[in-house]
């Protein structure tokens, strides 16, 4: 029908032979045979499968705009995590100690505030949103080396779906192209029976 499938479920393209989803992102068939593509229903003129081809190429460079966002995020969370985990670490050997801890904290952007920290059992982690709960510091650890893993295979599979997401600008920049030729090729083809005529 059209160069892309519209609306492939990521169950689609999981389709049991073991091939992960791209998060729903529909596969862009590549268009081997012009003549047989342009007689489908649906293509009647050359301007309507542009049309459709340039409106899924819009819709790819939305989810990879979207997606972009998401692997930003992830790249300056990850090391977040691994910084609270380091003073995680910290405090869990300082916490037998009765001697206070000397640190400095950041009070706002490039302000800090040097503290003296009692050796405690128990930590409040910043979860976003105005909240902030407060847990022992072995709950703690665990948490966030569970973040970490999740951040870390979140940012893989984000890689994965940008790498499929930039096959399908290729496959459908190549249809449009495709579809343009021949277009060029079948009015070169009819101007000179028209100009004998």
């Amino acid at each position: 029908m059209a160069a892309a499938k519209e609306l492939s479920s990521t169950s689609d393209s999981a389709g049991g032979n073991g091939r992960r989803g791209h998060l729903g992102i529909p596969e862009a068939v590549f268009v081997e045979d012009v003549d047989a593509f342009m007689k489908q229903p649906g293509n009647e003129s050359v301007d309507i499968v542009l049309k459709k081809l340039d409106e899924q190429y819009q819709k790819y460079k939305f989810m990879e705009l979207n997606l972009a966002q998401k692997k930003r995020r992830l790249k300056s969370q990850i090391p977040e995590i691994r910084q609270t985990l380091h003073i995680l670490k910290y405090m869990q050997k300082k916490k037998e100690t009765t001697k206070p801890l000397e640190t400095r904290f950041l009070l706002a952007d490039n302000l800090y505030c040097k503290a003296s920290v009692l050796p405690t059992d128990k930590v409040c982690l910043w979860l976003g949103a105005n909240v902030m709960l407060e847990y022992d510091i072995d709950e703690a650890r665990a948490l966030l080396e569970k973040n970490h893993c999740t951040a870390t295979s979140n940012l893989e599979s984000l890689e994965e779906d940008l790498d499929f997401l930039r096959d399908q600008f290729t496959t459908t920049e190549v249809n449009m192209a495709r579809v343009y030729n021949w277009d060029v090729k079948r009015r070169n083809r009819d101007e000179p029976t028209k100009a004998k005529v």
